[in-house]
């Protein structure tokens, strides 16, 4: 379980309406300061911070206090997780391996069983990566089906953009679900488990059903320029494709890099490229099922440990082991190891390249840890000022479910800022004191309704938003109607997901 430091006695006596204003400065400086003056939510969350703790009355040294302790105990709860589960990611994306995943269970469907199999995929492809970075992948094989096939790319587009954004939202290891199980102290691999069975009525009603038919409204065009020019693999590996990630960019930082570089979730800035000269003709895609394994073996490292909490005794060496091999950071870095041999090793990369890949699958995640690191520390603010429990409080006396309101604050946060990450972290801070008066699967339920609310209705001021529209050369009306839609139904469709597990635990 991955758990934040305890909060320490509050910091200021003031009154409840005081820390009410407080509150909502802190919240709005960081709103205005994203949505309007376009600072970095790093920036705002250390701003919006500091307004907080100063109209609430606490002392300049005891904000800087709280808030380095809530960015310290996020990364070392959140941080290493999140970058264990980017390099699994990048050795998937530089080996080939998501592309050889998403061709070969292309390739065995047809028709109007396409649509669900883009959904499936998705999903599959967006257990380790980033959002953007699963865009990146599928987004030319989605294009490249559509055209092959004849069918609305708004049918195929759609379920792979939901099987990738449910992921993001609600499972495990993505930087809002880890920072809502850290915030919230809830079971990982409970809220896993509960996460990955709501995830899969989700992806089917905002994927393959909205796809089908938001398709009549939204004739979208296939982009040709986006279209993959596909190029045979080198060596051994039956002449598999690579896709998309055989094509080179010119003028991309003044650097000749190839779409395998561009391992960028958040900035669309590509990283730095991998050493793989002189290996052209040793590159070969890994096999399908070692993929597909490694991609699932931490989550089931995690499950299984999920389970042994429930079926074996405390204590009894099966149960300890278990506890061991399903801790979170055992169960990412048991993946990374495997994904050295199975992805990179299997590829044709050296140990050189590894190291490469490994590495070069960090610098673009460090936008993201600052991110989640200084809303680990906004929280604290909130929760140390005294806002949590005046929250909690007034939740009690109008006897409104925490689920709901956690719900509520996520999709306010992520309609005014655009940001999944700012909302989930803000949300679960807010409803934190609320966690202590539910039980386990009621805590994991809670950090999955803040997932849920963190989804709503993407637009105008989501980086993700402008990632769909280019990508699928649409408008941004077009857009609107599918991509923000789509966002949307996850949300409501996931939150009701939340309501009625809630009724049978």
């Amino acid at each position: 379980m991955v758990t934040l430091l305890a909060a320490p006695a509050e910091l200021t006596d003031a009154g409840n309406a005081q820390l009410i204003v407080a509150a909502l400065l802190g919240i709005a400086a960081v709103v205005v300061l994203i949505a309007w003056g376009k600072v970095h939510p790093f920036l705002s969350l250390i701003l919006g911070a500091a307004v907080l703790g100063v109209v609430a009355g606490v002392a300049p040294d005891a904000i800087v206090t709280s808030f380095s302790g809530g960015v310290g105990s996020t990364v070392g709860g959140v941080g290493l997780l999140i970058a264990l589960g980017a390099m699994i990611g990048g050795l998937l994306a530089e080996s080939g391996g998501a592309d050889g995943i998403v061709t070969r269970i292309v390739n065995k469907v047809s028709g109007s069983a396409l649509p669900w199999a883009m959904a499936g995929v998705a999903a599959l492809i967006g257990l380790p990566l980033f959002f953007e970075v699963g865009v990146v992948l599928l987004v030319p094989i989605v294009l490249l089906v559509a055209k092959r096939t004849d069918v609305p790319l708004m049918k195929v587009g759609i379920p792979a953009l939901a099987g990738l954004s449910v992921l993001h939202g609600l499972v495990p290891p993505h930087p809002g679900p880890l920072v809502a199980i850290s915030s919230l102290n809830a079971d990982l691999g409970l809220t896993l488990g509960l996460g990955l069975l709501i995830a899969i009525p989700t992806v089917i009603i905002a994927g393959p059903v909205f796809g089908n038919i938001i398709s009549r409204y939204v004739p979208a065009t296939i982009p040709e320029g986006l279209l993959p020019t596909r190029t045979p693999a080198g060596g051994g590996g039956g002449g598999t494709d690579r896709g998309a990630a055989g094509r080179q960019q010119d003028g991309v930082d003044g650097e000749l890099l190839t779409e395998d570089d561009l391992l960028n979730p958040g900035t669309g800035r590509p990283g730095a490229p991998v050493d793989d000269s002189g290996t052209e003709t040793a590159r070969r895609a890994p096999k399908f099922w070692p993929a597909v394994i490694t991609v699932l073996l931490p989550v089931a490292l995690m499950l299984l440990r999920a389970v042994g909490e429930l079926a074996l005794a405390e204590g009894s060496a099966g149960r300890k082991a278990l506890d061991i091999v399903g801790a979170p950071i055992v169960a990412l870095l048991a993946g990374v190891i495997v994904a050295m041999f199975t992805l990179g090793f299997q590829a044709g990369f050296s140990r050189k390249q590894v190291s490469s890949v490994l590495g070069g699958s960090l610098p673009p995640i460090a936008g993201i840890l600052l991110i989640v690191a200084a809303g680990g520390g906004f929280k604290q603010v909130l929760v140390d000022a005294g806002v949590g429990n005046l929250v909690a409080d007034a939740a009690e006396n109008a006897s409104l479910s925490p689920l709901l309101l956690g719900w509520l604050v996520a999709v306010g946060i992520r309609v005014a800022t655009g940001s999944a990450t700012v909302a989930t972290i803000t949300a679960a801070g807010i409803v934190a004191p609320l966690a202590a008066t539910l039980d386990r699967p009621g805590v994991a339920l809670l950090a999955l309704a803040v997932g849920c609310g963190s989804l709503f209705f993407s637009h105008v001021n989501d980086a993700g938003f402008w990632l769909v529209k280019e990508y699928f050369g649409l408008t941004v009306g077009q857009t609107i109607k599918s991509w923000s839609v789509m966002e949307t139904i996850i949300s409501v469709v996931g939150f009701a997901g939340v309501l009625l597990l809630d009724l049978l635990l």
